[in-house]
């Protein structure tokens, strides 16, 4: 027992010290602006890039209190860009000026809103409950995002600027919560010009992510503990750049995620990425998209057939009404998505009503998240994005606008020098090891938090190890 303890204990203390020297391989290796950018807040970003930024809070009608940053311009056309799952308002900027799409838009003449959804680092706050002690905040999924978050954010944009109606962006389950929206209180598709879905996420029959069996496997284990677990802090940038191999190992657990393309991901930037993600959600979001793996449906959340009959009056989950959504709805999704496949996108279009571009990117090799961090989107995603956007803002088609111009040409690449794919297998062993070493030092990491490894108590236990 005692040599568990000071194993225990032994672990402790390397962590501890681990975090006070990993330092040394990220400023040998990577640009001290990277650093940076991996450290600052999503305020902090806008203001070392010389762009106004505002913090504005909102209360849902469920009283969890959101913040939404702000590119401010005022009296411009305001747009609202809703980031994905364990995300945050800074994706849509921390690829810096020159790549993102809030930087873009703010560019071309619009006030930019950026949400953040309950349980990510920047809102965290309740009228009542304690995220980090009340167990009864964390019960929600992505269902209660897009029924009461969204409507929140729409309402305080419009509200604030004066508008009656806005433009919306969404990024994976930034587009699952509009779809929650549209369909359960319809009267908001009135309130939207037109809504991109960036790589949407509705049904999920043929998502391919290798990960998926073992997400099912980590909420078996670890439960409830995994809120905490999945909170924004230093542990994904301090595991993955310990070393080389280390960097590269967590490089191929972020491609086993989102598809694998090295051509449009800036490797550099990953110490940057790995500072801001994971933001923080609730480990019942992840649950409610494995349901709709196994389902094959677009559902509400499945509490099986006794609880199902007490909340929604019936044995099974209701589906989404998607013959709701009647605002116009831009598509745009990639052959290479490990988690929004081309073959759900195009069932999803054939329910939807109003699809008004349906955009699949001739690009083989694009992932779930090109369109927003790829070293092209600038130049092959998000003039289209933009164009589509303003032609809907102006009534569509045939309401003196201009045609939308044709997409920029984009040669797809060369077949010869495509990368060999790895077996299933061996990407599930990866992976699952990435998995392990991240969870494992997370546990510990989340125990150090709660103790003071500097403390007389903790040194002398450590003491009596040797």
């Amino acid at each position: 027992m005692q040599y568990l303890s000071c194993s225990i204990l032994q672990i402790f203390f390397f962590l501890a010290e681990l975090k006070w020297t990993y330092a040394g391989y990220l400023t040998d290796n990577f640009p001290q602006s990277v650093i940076e950018d991996g450290q600052l807040t999503t305020l902090q970003l806008l203001a070392k890039y010389k762009h106004p930024g505002e913090s504005h809070d909102v209360t849902t009608e469920d009283k969890y209190i959101l913040t939404m940053h702000r590119i401010p311009r005022p009296k411009a056309k305001p747009v609202l860009l809703v980031h994905g799952l364990q995300d945050s308002s800074a994706t849509w900027i921390l690829m810096g000026p020159e790549s993102g799409l809030g930087y873009y838009l703010y560019a071309n003449g619009y006030d930019v809103w950026m949400g953040n959804v309950r349980g990510n680092r920047y809102s965290r706050n309740h009228v009542k409950y304690n995220a980090s002690a009340d167990k009864a905040y964390w019960t929600f999924s992505w269902h209660e995002i897009g029924y009461y978050d969204i409507p929140a954010m729409i309402d305080t944009v419009l509200g604030k600027t004066g508008y009656q109606k806005l433009s919306y962006f969404g990024h994976s389950q930034g587009t699952t919560t509009f779809f929650v929206m549209a369909s359960t209180r319809p009267e908001y598709n009135a309130k939207v010009h037109s809504m991109s879905a960036l790589a949407p996420v509705a049904f999920m029959g043929h998502v391919k992510a290798p990960l998926l069996p073992l997400a099912r496997m980590g909420i078996v284990m670890f439960g409830d503990f995994l809120n905490n677990l999945m909170s924004h802090g230093t542990i994904a940038t301090m595991t993955c750049t310990i070393t080389p191999k280390m960097f590269k190992t967590c490089l191929n657990y972020f491609y086993d995620i989102v598809g694998k393309n090295t051509e449009e991901f800036n490797t550099t930037m990953f110490p940057v990425v790995l500072g801001h993600l994971p933001a923080g959600c609730n480990i019942k979001q992840l649950e409610h998209y494995i349901q709709l793996k196994s389902s094959q449906r677009f559902c509400q959340f499945d509490y099986e057939a006794k609880e199902n009959q007490r909340i929604y009056g019936r044995p099974t989950a209701p589906d989404y009404p998607l013959e709701k959504v009647t605002a116009p709805i831009a598509l745009y999704y990639a052959q290479n998505d490990y988690l929004s496949s081309v073959e759900d996108v195009q069932k999803l279009i054939k329910i939807l009503p109003n699809v008004v571009e349906n955009n699949m990117y001739p690009q083989k090799k694009w992932n779930h998240m090109d369109m927003v961090w790829g070293l092209s989107s600038r130049r092959l995603a998000q003039p289209k994005m933009l164009k589509v956007m303003q032609l809907w803002e102006n009534g569509g088609p045939g309401k003196n606008n201009e045609d939308v111009e044709e997409e920029v040409d984009a040669k797809e690449e060369d077949p010869e020098h495509e990368e060999v794919p790895e077996t299933t297998e061996i990407s599930v062993f990866k992976s699952a090891s990435a998995v392990c070493v991240i969870t494992f030092l997370s546990i510990i990491n989340h125990v150090v938090d709660k103790l003071s490894v500097k403390s007389g108590h903790f040194n002398t236990k450590l003491r009596q190890c040797y």
